[in-house]
């Protein structure tokens, strides 16, 4: 009888053991995935589309490819003017209104749903993804810096998005901001951002270079140490409410979730992961063998946001941004092609360039010929 009773223990608490475990194939990261190589496509396709715009302009013939507004979102320095000018002014600029939308989207991904623009958007974290399995290929496991070194190189993304905003919110005033914005330089940062890339120097070819060779050695190189975008959404995800939470009770502490995760976040020694480093992939999620065990919930668990609710939250935000400026007329910019055409022109000019939003002869209010 003893040992009947005993059977049907364990039995019992195999079925209860079995029955926690998740079911095969509930991993997010496919679609997470899916989701990446979205945004990348749609990235390179505003890419294309800009670069035969801008030669449309070089070869003076009719304007057939429109300019896509996608390309504002490159501009981030440019955003953050505008952005402060709208709020202090009441005025939204239409000199590069869908990047003023793009960058309020990309702030509010940080707000609300950590910094999953990171993991889920952005092409630069999907290509350090590919560089970081490059690694693993070489070493033939992850090696990761010495804490010692890591946390002092971690800190230079934060000095870099305190510099630009320090510069933008706190040394700009109105009349600062007004200046840069209407300035010739900012009306074609476009196209300018555009030869950064197509008419590099020796000098950037060679920066990109290392910083690939620098994100193959050291894993998410440019994300985790240089990032100023990254930064500024890692300061951002503090304030979310919805955040990694860890239920001590149904714990098996197996450690697969630290293992999974590629921000090196020691998730199983935390309740609740607050890490500035943590970019919401959910690899720790899915490798989690328990339900409801780890889950992005808000404290104390009170409410669970189901990792396809949070993947569909990321892509409704920037379909949201952008219908929302098309309907509203805030969406093209209205810098006309022929002025587009003449810094084309007149690339040398001293005026299409700035120290610190200074533009060498250009005053608020004044257009030069051929730009009014």
């Amino acid at each position: 009888m003893r040992l009947k009773a005993k059977t049907e223990r364990m039995e019992t608490d195999s079925t209860q053991k079995t029955a926690s475990k998740k079911p095969r194939g509930s991993g997010i990261q496919p679609y997470r995935r899916l989701i990446q190589y979205g945004f990348l496509v749609l990235t390179l396709w505003i890419g294309y589309s800009f670069t035969l715009f801008v030669e449309q302009l070089e070869k003076g013939g009719d304007i057939v490819a429109a300019r896509p507004p996608g390309v504002e979102s490159f501009l981030p320095v440019s955003s953050l003017i505008s952005l402060k000018y709208w709020l202090f002014t009441g005025v939204f600029s239409r000199v590069h209104p869908a990047g003023l939308i793009l960058f309020v989207v990309i702030a509010a991904t940080g707000l609300f749903l950590k910094k999953g623009f990171c993991s889920w958007v952005c092409p630069f974290g999907l290509l350090s993804e590919y560089l970081a399995k490059v690694h693993v290929l070489l070493f033939k496991k992850r090696r990761d810096l010495p804490r010692w070194v890591d946390y002092p190189l971690r800190s230079v993304k934060y000095l870099l998005a305190l510099f630009f905003l320090h510069a933008v919110l706190v040394k700009m005033g109105v009349y600062e901001l007004e200046k840069f914005i209407d300035s010739p330089y900012n009306r074609i940062a476009d196209i300018k951002m555009l030869f950064f890339f197509t008419k590099m120097s020796t000098t950037t070819f060679y920066v990109l270079v290392v910083l690939v060779v620098l994100s193959v050695v050291v894993r998410f190189f440019w994300c985790r140490y240089l990032c100023p975008y990254g930064g500024l959404l890692g300061a951002l995800s503090w304030l979310s409410p919805w955040k990694i939470r860890r239920n001590n009770d149904s714990c098996t502490n197996c450690g697969l979730c630290t293992k999974a995760c590629p921000a090196r976040i020691d998730v199983e020694a935390h309740k609740t992961v607050l890490s500035d480093e943590c970019h919401a992939c959910l690899q720790c999620v899915d490798s989690c063998p328990v339900a409801d065990t780890l889950s992005v919930s808000l404290p104390r668990q009170r409410a669970r946001l189901a990792r396809p609710v949070y993947a569909a939250l990321i892509v409704l935000l920037f379909a949201v941004g952008t219908v929302a400026g098309r309907a509203t007329g805030y969406w093209q910019s209205t810098v006309p092609a022929d002025e587009c055409r003449l810094f084309l022109q007149n690339q040398d000019d001293p005026i299409y360039t700035h120290n610190r939003g200074e533009v060498p002869g250009h005053n608020r209010g004044e257009v030069p010929e051929g730009r009014r």
